[in-house]
């Protein structure tokens, strides 16, 4: 009986060896941590070389790619050309013409205004429409920035972007 009472200790004590002794205890780094906004912008940032992607707007123009143009700037998918306006007054149906032959039609067009956010006129919404796209009329800063945001989901978008220096 003497090793009977023994075997419960016996096993109690190898029990015990067989637990791990806590260490040093660190903590794994947030995934929060890992995956920061800054980290995020970065993997933004790595856009096909295709892609149109703004940069930059200062007064007089825009950074696209890397690249400074100056003055007014008509997107239309991932190609990028000069614009005639320069001044909101100057954007008219025949100064969006382009619109009428570009295939597939865009399904917004986001007109920047330059420095404030300006009214469209009937006849240019009307115009616009006639196109089938949606208008967004906002100021160049965040027409820039909304540019590259559909752009980058895949979606047909346009953009007329006047500089944002440019003020009514």
């Amino acid at each position: 009986m003497g090793t009977r009472a023994r075997l419960p200790s016996l096993i109690r004590s190898l029990l015990k060896e067989a637990q791990p002794k806590p260490t040093c205890q660190q903590s794994l780094p947030s995934l929060r941590r890992a995956f920061s906004l800054y980290d995020q912008i970065n993997l933004i940032d790595n856009v096909p070389n295709d892609q149109l992607r703004f940069q930059r707007y200062t007064d007089s123009g825009f950074t696209v790619n890397g690249v400074d143009y100056e003055g007014s700037l008509l997107c239309v998918g991932n190609m990028l050309m000069s614009w005639a306006p320069k001044k909101f007054s100057e954007i008219t149906p025949d100064s969006l013409s382009i619109f009428q032959t570009v295939r597939p039609v865009p399904e917004i067009l986001i007109l920047g205004c330059g420095r404030y956010i300006e009214p469209v006129s009937p006849e240019l919404q009307r115009f616009i429409r006639s196109t089938g796209m949606k208008l967004e009329a906002i100021d160049s800063k965040n027409a820039v920035s909304t540019y590259n945001i559909l752009n980058e989901e895949g979606r047909i978008v346009a953009a007329a972007l006047l500089p944002y220096g440019i003020s009514s």
